[in-house]
C-alpha cells in the first residue's frame, strides 16, 4: 500500500474500528458489511472516500483486490455478451464477502440496454434540442431507469466528435462542435450521476467504425488539445465518476497503454480522480502495461488480467502500490457515489413509465429540424391545416419506429410509434392512404390522389451503426494475448461468423438510396404539395432532388414516441425547435476525406462547418441551422468576456403570430483572415409567445479562442482581429464585423470583442 494511503488508513482506522463488526460470510448483507459501513460513515461526514476505500482494502485479499481489476465473468461468456447484454448487468469487482457490489454496467445512449425500457431519441437527435437542461432530465431517466435495473453504472455519455458523418455510429454523439457537444455531455451526466456512476466514452478519438479496433490516429498538440479533448474534459469537470477508453491508437499506442493521455493529461493535467475501463473484449491489450499506464479496469470478462496479473505481481513485474492505485480509484469512486446518490432507489414501475414517455414525446419534438418550408397555394405548406381531407403517407419507413442502431445501444422498449401511426392518431377525421414506395407508380399514384404527401425515407440499422468485426479481421485485433494458443483459431471464427449477420458499421456515402431518390422525385412529380421526412444519425445529401421540395425536415431516430412527436410537429401542435449539431454540405468532396478501411488517419482542426468556411464552401443548410413556424429576431446587446469566459447579453423578439422558439447562438471569429472561420462560444434555448421580447443571458466559453503552450500546459488568448456575433446559425459572413474593428490584437482584459446582432 503507497504510503499516503497507509497513513490515511492509519488516522482513520482509530474513528472506525469501533464501528466495524464482524460478521459471517451467510450473514453479511451490503448496508451490514465492511462496505455498507464505509458508505454510511462517508455519507456521515466521519470518513472522507479516500480513507473508506483504505479501510477496505486493508480488509481485502490479495486475490480480492486483484479481482476489482477487471470483470467477474469468465472469458467463455465470450459469445454470449450481445445476449447478456440485453439481460442484466455486467459485474466487475464484486466481493460478497465485504458487500462490495462491484461496478454494475449498464449501456445506454439513448435508454438502458437491459430488459424493456424508455427508447428516447437517440443522442444527436438530443444534441439537435440545443437544450441542456432538457438533456439532464433525460439523465435523470435513464440513470433511474439503471438503477431500477440493477446497475450502479452507466456508460451512457458519448462525447466522440463527429468528425466525418459517414461515421457508423455518428447518432451516438452530439454532433462537431466541441462546446455544443461538452455542455449537453455535461448535462447529461448530472443527470445520470444522480442515480448511478456515469461513464464518458470513447477517449479519445474514436470517430469511425470499421477500423476502430486498429485505425492509428496521427494529431498535432493543436488539433489533439484545443478541437478532440476540451469537450472530455467539460464532461470530467461535470463530475464523471468514469472514463471508457478507445479501441482505437493515438499516436502509435492503442488507448489503454496511452500514458500520456490517461495519465499525463486525464490524470495530471485534468485532475480526475475517478477510474477508467476499457472499451469491451479487444480494448486490452497488455494486463500490466495497461495498468501501469492509468486503465484501471478491463472490461467485461476475466481475460488478460485474471491470466497475468497475479503471476505480475508475484514476480515483481508490476508494482503492488500500482495495483492498489487502482482498486483506490475504484472504490473510492464507489463507495463516494453510494454515499452521495439519491438516497431512494426507484421500483421498476419507474421503467417506460408515462412520465418517461412524455419527456421521450418532448425530446423527440423539439429535436425534428425543419429545412425547408416553402409558400404554397398562399401559405407555407406547414404546419398542415385541419381542413385536410386526404394525405398519403408514402415510404418503406413510413411504418416502422426506426429506433436506430441494433449494436450495444439498443434499446427495446415496451412498444413504438411509426410515423403512419402518429399521423392517424393525430389526425383521425383525415383520410390516409399509403405506399410502401417499393413500387414507385403506385406511390406516386398515390400521391397524385392526395391533397398532400408526406414521403418518409432515410437510414435504418442495416446503412449505419456499430460494426463487431472489421472487414479483415486478424490477431492485432484480437490483441496480444490472443496472437497464440487456444483461444485464438475460436475467437477468429466467432468473429467471421459474426460478419455474416453484422449490420451497419460506417457509411459507404452521404447520399440516400437511390430507390428513395427515385420516389421522391416521383412522388413530387405529381403532388406539389410533398413533405419530406428524413430518418438518420447523421447528414444525408439532398442536391439531387432538394429544390423539388417544397417541405424538409429531418426527424433522427426518434425513439419509442417519435411517430407521436413527428405527427405533432407536422401538424402544428408543437413548434419544430431542432437545429443542426452539423452542416450538411452540398457535396461530400467539401468535407475531409474518409476512409472506413484506413489502418492510420491524421486528425486535424478543419472539418465540418469549419472546414468549409476555410475553403469558402456554401452550405445546403449551416451548422445551427433550423426553421420554425414563427419569425424571431436577435440583437446582441453587450457581453462580458476575457480568457475564463463570460456572457453576451442578447434582445431576442418573436415578430410572428404565434408561439416559437430559437436558440440563440454566439460566434466569435478571427476577421483579420481572408475567410473568418466561425467558432461557437454559447448558445440558449428560448421560447416567446407572440409580440414578446426578452432579454437572455449566454454564458460564453472562452475556449475556442484559447491556444495551449504544449510545455507549460498553460492556456492564453489566440493573436488575431477578432469579432462576435449572435446568430441563428453558424454565420456565413463577417463583412460587418471587418468593417467595425479597428486592426489590432485581441485583448481579453480590455474586453475588446466588437458586436453586432446576426
Amino acid at each position: 500500500m503507497e504510503m499516503a494511503g497507509v497513513r490515511r488508513a492509519a488516522q482513520a482506522q482509530k474513528r472506525w474500528s469501533a464501528r466495524i463488526r464482524p460478521a459471517s460470510r451467510k450473514t453479511m448483507t451490503v448496508e451490514g458489511s465492511a462496505y455498507g459501513e464505509a458508505v454510511r460513515a462517508v455519507r456521515a461526514g466521519e470518513l472522507d472516500a479516500d480513507e473508506a476505500a483504505d479501510l477496505i482494502i486493508d480488509r481485502m485479499t490479495d486475490r480480492e483486490v486483484l479481482g476489482l481489476l477487471d470483470g467477474d465473468s469468465p472469458s467463455l461468456l465470450l459469445p454470449l455478451i450481445p445476449v447478456l447484454l440485453g439481460r442484466r448487468p455486467f459485474v466487475a469487482g464484486a466481493v460478497p464477502r465485504l458487500g462490495i457490489p462491484g461496478i454494475r454496467f449498464s449501456d445506454g445512449p439513448r435508454g438502458v440496454v437491459i430488459g424493456t425500457s424508455t427508447a428516447f431519441p437517440v443522442t444527436i437527435a438530443r444534441a439537435a434540442t440545443w437544450d441542456p437542461l432538457l438533456e439532464e432530465r433525460v439523465g435523470h431517466a435513464i440513470g433511474l431507469e439503471t438503477r431500477a435495473r440493477g446497475a450502479n453504472y452507466s456508460a451512457s455519455i458519448c462525447v466522440n466528435l463527429l468528425r466525418h458523418p459517414a461515421w457508423g455510429r455518428a447518432q451516438e454523439c452530439y454532433g462537431e462542435d466541441p462546446v455544443l457537444t461538452g455542455r449537453m455531455g455535461a448535462a447529461l451526466t448530472r443527470g445520470v450521476r444522480m442515480n448511478v456512476m456515469a461513464c464518458v466514452k470513447h477517449f479519445a478519438l474514436n470517430s469511425m467504425e470499421n477500423e476502430r479496433f486498429e485505425v492509428d490516429v496521427s494529431v498535432d498538440e493543436h488539433a489533439l488539445h484545443e478541437v478532440y479533448l476540451p469537450h472530455f474534459k467539460t464532461v470530467v469537470d461535470a463530475g464523471a465518476d468514469s472514463v471508457m477508453s478507445a479501441y482505437n491508437r493515438v499516436r502509435g499506442e492503442y488507448m489503454d497503454v496511452n500514458r500520456p493521455l490517461l495519465t499525463d493529461v486525464l490524470r495530471d493535467e485534468w485532475g480526475f480522480s475517478g477510474f477508467v475501463t476499457s472499451d469491451w473484449v479487444f480494448g486490452t491489450h497488455d494486463a500490466v502495461v495497461s495498468l501501469q499506464a492509468g486503465m484501471d479496469v478491463e472490461m467485461p470478462l476475466r481475460m488478460l488480467r485474471a491470466r497475468d496479473l497475479p503471476a505480475a505481481l508475484h514476480r515483481g513485474d508490476v508494482a503492488r502500490a500500482t495495483v492498489l492505485r487502482s482498486a483506490r480509484r475504484i472504490l473510492r469512486t464507489s463507495v463516494m457515489h453510494a454515499a452521495t446518490r439519491e438516497a431512494a432507489g426507484p421500483c421498476a414501475a419507474i421503467i417506460a413509465s408515462p412520465a418517461h414517455r412524455v419527456l421521450a414525446h418532448q425530446v423527440a419534438a423539439e429535436s425534428i429540424v425543419l429545412l425547408k418550408n416553402e409558400i404554397t397555394g398562399g401559405t407555407p405548406l406547414l404546419p398542415l391545416t385541419s381542413t385536410i381531407g386526404h394525405l398519403a403517407v408514402i415510404g418503406r419507413l413510413a411504418v416502422r419506429a426506426n429506433l436506430g442502431d441494433h449494436g450495444s445501444s439498443r434499446v427495446r422498449p415496451p412498444s413504438t410509434v411509426s410515423p403512419l401511426k402518429g399521423l392517424r392518431e393525430a389526425l383521425p377525421r383525415v383520410r390516409i392512404t399509403t405506399a410502401s414506395g417499393r413500387n414507385v407508380r403506385a406511390a406516386a399514384a398515390a400521391a397524385a390522389a392526395a391533397e398532400t404527401a408526406i414521403v418518409v425515407v432515410g437510414l435504418d440499422q442495416h446503412d449505419e451503426g456499430e460494426s463487431v468485426v472489421t472487414a479483415g479481421v486478424d490477431v492485432g485485433v484480437l490483441g496480444r494475448a490472443f496472437g497464440s494458443g487456444r483461444l485464438r483459431r475460436p475467437l477468429i471464427a466467432l468473429a467471421h461468423l459474426a460478419s455474416r449477420f453484422v449490420r451497419g458499421g460506417d457509411r459507404n456515402s452521404l447520399d440516400l438510396r437511390p430507390s428513395d431518390v427515385s420516389l421522391i422525385r416521383a412522388v413530387t412529380a405529381v403532388n406539389s404539395r410533398t413533405v419530406v421526412v428524413l430518418i438518420g444519425g447523421s447528414a444525408m445529401l439532398t442536391e439531387a432532388w432538394r429544390d423539388r421540395v417544397p417541405a424538409l425536415l429531418l426527424a433522427w431516430y426518434g425513439g419509442m414516441e417519435g411517430g407521436h412527436a413527428l405527427a405533432s410537429v407536422l401538424t402544428g401542435a408543437v413548434e419544430p425547435g431542432g437545429r443542426l449539431p452539423f452542416v450538411l454540405p452540398t457535396d461530400a468532396a467539401h468535407l475531409p476525406s474518409f476512409d472506413s478501411a484506413a489502418k492510420s488517419v491524421i486528425y486535424d482542426d478543419r472539418w465540418g462547418q469549419r472546414r468549409l468556411d476555410g475553403d469558402g464552401h456554401a452550405p445546403a443548410f449551416p451548422f445551427g441551422f433550423g426553421l420554425g413556424y414563427t419569425t424571431i429576431e436577435h440583437r446582441l446587446l453587450n457581453h462580458k468576456f476575457d480568457n475564463t469566459g463570460g456572457s453576451a447579453e442578447v434582445l431576442v423578439t418573436n415578430t410572428g403570430d404565434r408561439e416559437g422558439s430559437t436558440v440563440v447562438q454566439v460566434y466569435a471569429a478571427d476577421v483579420s483572415i481572408r475567410r473568418p472561420v466561425a467558432q461557437l462560444l454559447g448558445f440558449k434555448k428560448v421560447t416567446l409567445q407572440p409580440g414578446a421580447e426578452t432579454t437572455v443571458q449566454v454564458a460564453l466559453d472562452a475556449g475556442p479562442t484559447l491556444q495551449r503552450d504544449p510545455v507549460t500546459r498553460h492556456w492564453a488568448p489566440r493573436t488575431g482581429d477578432w469579432a462576435m456575433l449572435a446568430a441563428q446559425h453558424s454565420p456565413s459572413t463577417w463583412e460587418n464585423a471587418r468593417r467595425l474593428r479597428r486592426p489590432g490584437r485581441l485583448t481579453y482584459e480590455e474586453n475588446d470583442l466588437d458586436s453586432q446582432s446576426g
